[in-house]
């Protein structure tokens, strides 16, 4: 071969190699020691020849490129080389930090600049960069024995940071500590990382936790919440995938049973914490001990579900003396918790199933030998032994206790005496069924006597027949005098008797009875005839009670859906003093009468100090509308309505201020009642002071929950067909949408806490109704009162946020509340007590017990006022003031109520008069506008 021919076969060899085509990439861990050889295979080959270019040299190299991931890059050198046109070109080789690119995408080509020169140019060609592109470039060629490099170049990413780690969604456990993960990566470097939860960052950048790779080590977490991170260079942020973190409960604890019976256990547990999300029910499973469930859940025996707040559950129909295994686990809304462990339980003894099989019996000499074997079936327990009983003529009936053995020797003491026998077998739970009673008869002369099974039974008795057909005779006669008089009676009931041979003053006297019957089905049909759903009128069957227990007196209040009336409802033992509910049909709809009885029967299941209890509901017949009129029965307010007592203590002859504590005692009462209510998914729509009740220990009760509610025309704002609403009480969001959820009660809350701190002012005074929504959407809330403290109105104003789910919850008002409650210092004897009453019997007193709005009043004079004006607040002798020298009488009642000591050393929040006030100060007396555009005192 000629030299020629080895030089271009060794050139060839080496575009092979350097192009990827003879080697694959697996081997190219080896391309450093590869490229050596075929470097010495070229210098001995090829001779320097005069074929080959010479005065090789490069004039243009590689750059330093600055792009971004995922960017095309271009790389480019350039070569000038001397030599005659049919000598070939050599290859420019491509080396990314001194090592040979394999398969890089680079394309050469030649320009003839004169007779004897060539430029060579190569261009290496990334069309979307990576991280591993990063480095340093050159070019390389050789011809001949001369091998020549150009400068280096290279490539250098910057851009926002990449994840190469990132959150994900998981399943943790209530207050159980976790960590989270999250890696970004420049360049440019360093990275740091700022955690987000519910799109809230966690830390800032100058954190140690915010270098990435980041963990973010979590104590618990109580709530289910989705976590992100951004990562953050100086060419920008990124933000990565978010993961929900779904919080379980805890598994149940202390599993274990209360009480075990042959066929059942009674199982307790305690149900794991669950966050902020209420445990919903608890599943309970059940298996034979030993056996697994791998299979399928037809392994179980037991598999239900326990709706809580029960945490208990039986188990029945099981086996005596039989070892269970059993567990639980507990559902929130959020998912799951995991599975107690398998707690083995055993179900108590219980007495053989059968009697013992194959009882026989045979002479031996002087005793009967009698012999049986163990009873077939389940002997459901332990075997403890076996009783035998036999009776001889000669002796009383013996009952012998015989042990684990199966037989037994009866020693006749007369001989060929008959032998009447019988056996049980029993357990540690008692004695199972005894065998059929048997009888050997040895009155004839043999060696074995006869032997006769189960005794026949007692011959048929004509004295019983004759016994039990009297007595069924006499009971026949009994019930037919029992229809005939009921239906007599029925009859005088339904018709009466007209005429009665009565003589008074010697002429006939005609005589009516009253004309009314009462059935346990006129409620069922009562019911039928208004149309109302029969999942409704089962509710309302445990409510209902009878009219003519219900005796209705004067009316208390009255608004444009209905009226409340002062009642007496008869009672077995008492009669009760009552507030009665009616509602005008005539202007109502069938579904709003439906709604009326469908929120009582909710009330009925009501059961909270500080919620208006349900007493009942009855239907009264009227005969104008020709359908009943559904009446509600509540308990009797002394006190009246929240509102009313409010402005009786700042609108009297000498208005008292009521302290701090009392306000805020009533505030927790409210915020109790509401955080009951919204826990039984019940949401008010109409929270407001007028619709608290105080009853006679002054504790506050919710009420009004929709049912005939006493509209107040200054309070509601009519739009168009809408039905009226209490704007001034009403969520921005439900002006806008007539969304109602358990936070628009909370918006409502603040306003009434507002109220109770104003002493009964009216919310947003000189706000038309109309206006009210476009005063709120510029941002404008209720002003904090004069003497109202700090942290009360910063919940106030908490619960007036814009977004619903920014305002506290029921729970948490009820807390801080409570706290403030404590905090306040116990309040010094006032010098004069509000009132007196004098005479209750007589008084006449508002809607649900509070004090009558049309009553006979005293003057009452507005100090301070250059024109006097007098109101009629109460009929006289309704009350008396305390005298300028009773000092030392105080609100007894009202502060014995809040269940606060009366301190005489604490000098702080006394009851401060009016009638001892600067001159200056002048009552204030707010005027309602009516419908008709007058104005009237809030009390008329």
């Amino acid at each position: 071969m000629e030299s020629g021919d080895v030089s271009r076969m060794t050139l060839l060899l080496m575009k092979l190699f350097f192009r990827g085509h003879l080697f694959s990439r697996e081997n190219m861990n080896l391309s450093k020691w590869s490229f050596v050889i075929l470097t010495v295979m070229f210098s001995v080959w090829i001779p320097t020849s005069a074929d080959s270019l010479t005065d090789l040299e490069f004039v243009k190299s590689p750059t330093t490129v600055i792009s971004s991931l995922g960017k095309p890059v271009t790389l480019q050198c350039k070569l000038n080389g001397k030599g005659s046109e049919d000598v070939e070109s050599p290859d420019v080789i491509w080396l990314k930090d001194g090592v040979p690119l394999e398969h890089a995408e680079n394309n050469q080509y030649q320009v003839l600049t004169g007779s004897n020169s060539r430029t060579i140019i190569s261009t290496l060609r990334i069309e979307k960069v990576q991280l591993p592109d990063m480095g340093y470039y050159k070019c390389a060629v050789r011809s001949g024995s001369n091998e020549t490099f150009s400068d280096e170049g290279g490539i250098q990413l910057e851009g926002l940071p990449h994840f190469s780690l990132e959150p994900y969604h998981m399943t943790v456990v209530a207050n159980v500590s976790f960590s989270l993960h999250c890696a970004a990566h420049g360049p440019p470097e360093p990275v740091r990382v700022i955690w987000l939860q519910d799109g809230h960052p966690l830390n800032v950048l100058t954190d140690p936790v915010a270098l990435s790779p980041s963990t973010l080590n979590l104590t618990g977490l109580n709530r289910t919440s989705t976590f992100s991170c951004e990562a953050q260079n100086r060419k920008g942020v990124a933000s990565s995938r978010s993961g929900t973190i779904t919080v379980l409960p805890n598994k149940p604890q202390d599993v274990r049973a209360v009480e075990i019976t042959q066929s059942a256990l009674h199982l307790s547990w305690e149900p794991g914490f669950g966050g902020t999300y209420q445990i919903v029910n608890c599943s309970v499973q059940a298996k034979h001990s030993g056996e697994s469930i791998i299979a399928g859940p037809h392994q179980l025996i037991h598999n239900q579900t326990v709706s809580m707040p029960r945490s208990s559950h039986i188990i029945k129909d099981l086996e005596p003396h039989t070892l269970y295994a059993v567990r639980v686990a507990c559902h929130s809304s959020q998912g799951p918790s995991d599975w107690s462990p398998w707690v083995e339980l055993r179900t108590k003894e219980g007495v053989p199933e059968n009697p013992p099989a194959n009882v026989t019996a045979k002479l031996n000499g002087t005793e009967v030998l009698v012999m049986w074997e163990q009873p077939s079936g389940k002997l459901n327990g332990q075997l403890q032994g076996y009783m035998v009983e036999y009776s001889t003529p000669a002796t009383q009936q013996v009952v012998i206790n015989t042990g684990l053995g199966t037989e037994f020797a009866i020693n006749l003491s007369v001989p060929l005496s008959n032998v009447s026998f019988r056996v049980c077998a029993y357990t540690g739970a008692g004695q199972g069924p005894w065998a059929p009673v048997q009888t050997l008869t040895l009155n004839v002369p043999a060696e074995m006597g006869e032997f006769r099974g189960p005794s026949s039974p007692p011959a048929f008795s004509w004295h019983w027949f004759y016994v039990v057909m009297a007595i069924t005779g006499a009971v026949s006669i009994a019930v037919f005098l029992a229809v005939y008089v009921a239906k007599l009676r029925r009859k005088e009931t339904r018709f009466g008797e007209a005429f009665e041979p009565m003589m008074e003053s010697g002429e006939l006297v005609v005589r009516y009875r009253a004309r009314r019957s009462y059935s346990r089905r006129t409620t069922e049909a009562t019911l039928n005839s208004l149309g109302i759903s029969d999942e409704l009128k089962q509710k309302l069957q445990d409510v209902m009670v009878d009219r003519h227990k219900l005796t209705l007196g004067k009316t208390l209040g009255e608004g444009e859906f209905g009226s409340v009336m002062e009642g007496l409802l008869t009672q077995e033992e008492f009669v009760l003093k009552v507030a009665v509910k009616t509602m005008k049909i005539a202007i109502c709809t069938r579904s709003e009468m439906e709604d009326f009885l469908r929120e009582a029967a909710c009330m009925k299941e009501f059961d909270h100090p500080n919620v208006m209890r349900l007493l009942g509901v009855c239907l009264q017949t009227v005969e104008s509308e020709g359908y009943p009129s559904p009446v509600v029965i509540l308990p009797y307010m002394k006190h009246g309505d929240l509102h009313s007592y409010l402005l009786y203590s700042r609108l009297g002859d000498c208005p008292v201020y009521l302290p701090s504590q009392m306000l805020v005692k009533f505030m927790t009462d409210i915020a109790r009642g509401m955080e009951y209510l919204s826990n039984k998914n019940f949401i008010h729509r109409d929270l407001a002071a007028r619709n608290c009740m105080l009853n006679e220990n002054m504790n506050v009760c919710v009420a009004d929950f929709g049912l005939s509610k006493k509209i107040y025309n200054g309070d509601y704002y009519r739009q168009g067909r809408i039905s009226k609403m209490p704007v001034k009480w009403i969520a921005i969001e439900s002006l806008a949408d007539r969304v109602y959820t358990t936070k628009s009660d909370v918006w409502s809350f603040g306003v009434t806490m507002w109220e109770i701190a104003t002493r009964g002012q009216t919310p947003y005074p000189g706000v038309e109704n109309s206006e009210i929504y476009d005063y709120l959407r510029q941002g404008n809330r209720l002003k904090q009162p004069p003497d109202c403290l700090d942290s009360i109105y910063s919940l106030m104003f908490s619960c007036w946020l814009l977004s619903p789910k920014d305002r506290p919850s029921f729970e948490s008002l009820r807390c801080e509340l409570e706290k403030a409650l404590e905090d306040l210092p116990d309040p010094q004897d006032p010098d004069e007590i509000l009132y007196v009453n004098m005479d209750e019997s007589s008084m006449e007193l508002g809607a649900v017990g509070g004090r009558d709005p049309t009553g006979r009043s005293s003057p009452l004079c507005l100090k301070g006022l250059e024109s006097v004006t007098t109101v009629e607040v109460h009929h006289p002798n309704r009350y008396v003031l305390c005298p300028q020298h009773e000092t030392n009488r105080t609100l007894s009642d009202s502060m014995e109520s809040l269940d606060m000591p009366v301190s005489s050393s604490t000098a702080t929040l006394p009851l401060q008069s009016s009638c001892h006030s600067t001159p200056n100060r002048t009552p204030t007396v707010e005027l309602l506008e009516d419908r008709n555009g007058s104005k009237k005192m809030p009390w008329q």
